[in-house]
């Protein structure tokens, strides 16, 4: 097979970039950050159902979250139902065979001459450094994986159900409103799966309400402010496609 085709490799860049933040996302996820004080304000003090001192610490995976988010309502509107649907699966599939690889890497003998070295001058064990950066725990990895798989297939069915009512028109509300719904869902699968059945942490219901809220609070903001970029991306496609192509290929996609 070839990519000679406009839409084949255009398929091809949606789903490379797709495949590849959601996979990078997995692995930058294990730093936690403050968004208050990445953006220069004071950490919130956010009492909810009883739980106290929460602030927006996000997991830094959020910073590809928007290109996925792009990336799965462009080839939604463009490839249709059944192309995220593999994608996601393909990812799914993909993600846990990286942290086999993972598995595997760190049970390697490390160098001697490798363990120990000064970091902004710091002596650290780099054998460790590396197990507590790669090495997240198994219900963590579960819960991301089927909150991804999860989540991806309520955004299909959410988009779809939603063109079928407004046709070509009103992108930003398909794309906006079932990312919404999804990463709702995505916000409460993950730490429900990572911390509440994890006999580890054990949460209460109180906790991962609370938590998953202020969670989906953050992606709420980022999914309407990303809206004009989903045009502006939508546009570029249009330009390169040419009209009747583009017209085409989201008649077909919209048949599911």
């Amino acid at each position: 097979m070839t990519f000679k085709t406009k839409e084949s490799r255009l398929l091809l860049v949606l789903g490379s970039f797709f495949v590849a933040n959601a996979i990078l996302s997995e692995f930058i996820g294990v730093k936690l950050f403050s968004v208050e004080e990445t953006l220069g304000f004071k950490k919130f003090d956010i009492n909810l159902l009883g739980v106290k001192n929460l602030s927006f610490v996000m997991s830094a995976g959020v910073l590809t979250w928007p290109i996925i988010f792009i990336m799965t309502d462009i080839i939604n509107e463009y490839f249709g139902v059944k192309q995220v649907r593999f994608l996601s699966i393909m990812t799914s599939i993909l993600i846990a065979f990286a942290f086999l690889v993972v598995w595997g890497s760190m049970h390697l003998s490390a160098a001697d001459f490798w363990v120990h070295q000064k970091i902004n001058g710091e002596d650290l064990n780099m054998n460790n450094a590396f197990a507590g950066i790669f090495g997240q725990g198994m219900w963590i990895i579960v819960g991301s994986i089927v909150a991804f798989i999860v989540g991806q297939m309520v955004d299909v069915i959410i988009f779809h159900r939603i063109k079928k009512i407004t046709g070509e028109r009103a992108l930003w509300l398909r794309a906006t409103g079932s990312t919404l719904v999804s990463q709702f869902v995505d916000s409460f699968v993950v730490i429900f799966i990572a911390f509440y059945i994890n006999p580890q942490y054990n949460y209460s219901w109180q906790q991962v309400f609370a938590i998953g809220l202020v969670g989906y609070t953050y992606k709420f903001v980022v999914a309407i402010l990303m809206t004009p970029i989903l045009y502006i991306v939508h546009a570029i496609i249009d330009g390169y496609l040419g009209k009747d192509l583009a017209h085409k290929l989201m008649k077909m996609a919209g048949r599911g």
